[in-house]
């Protein structure tokens, strides 16, 4: 029932496939965040985040006090 499942115990199958699986999956990923304009626009103002201040001028760090 299940011997299709021993394919994947051999070292010799479980690389290529896993290597092929991951570089689609980054390959989607990388189509998923850069393909729609608003949504890498959006992405690239989230860098400055850390950078930014509050509305009293201070910093957002709770490490500050």
């Amino acid at each position: 029932m299940f011997e299709w499942l021993s394919w994947f115990t051999r070292m010799e199958n479980t690389k290529p496939f896993v290597l092929v699986l991951f570089s689609i999956t980054f390959v989607l990923i990388l189509l998923y965040v850069f393909t729609n304009r608003n949504r890498s626009k959006r992405l690239e103002s989230y860098k400055n985040i850390p950078f930014e201040e509050d509305e009293n001028g201070q910093s957002k760090d709770k490490n500050d006090e």
